[in-house]
């Protein structure tokens, strides 16, 4: 998954998931910090050959908090055309992101570590 602009209920909430975020395999790198209204998270690297990327793809992300570093709602992907259902769970410098499609039939969740 790509990077992610958040619609929040307020600027708090988004405090969670700002800064620079590795993504678990090692093959890209993101930014997520508030753009306009909403926070953004676009790919700042990608690792060399990595297909179907590119640095400065993004994920337009409409999540709402659930209390306890869990945010869900839907994503959109504007590279792809694609809109997900999506769930977040942020606990310390940890994220995990959950894409699902298809009514929630394919789903996939990538991991992501806090860097600085």
């Amino acid at each position: 998954m790509v990077g992610a602009c958040l619609i929040w209920g307020t600027a708090a909430h988004a405090a969670d998931i700002d800064g620079q975020w590795s993504r678990g395999d090692g093959n890209a790198r993101v930014t997520i910090a508030p753009c306009g209204s909403d926070i953004c998270a676009i790919n700042t690297w990608i690792k060399p050959g990595t297909p179907k990327e590119k640095e400065g793809d993004k994920l337009v992300m409409s999540i709402k908090p659930d209390g306890d570093g869990l945010y869900s709602g839907s994503a959109f992907d504007p590279q792809r055309g694609l809109t997900y259902r999506l769930t977040v769970t942020v606990k310390g410098d940890r994220m995990t992101t959950k894409g699902c499609i298809v009514a929630g039939l394919l789903c996939k969740g990538i991991d992501w570590t806090r860097i600085d």
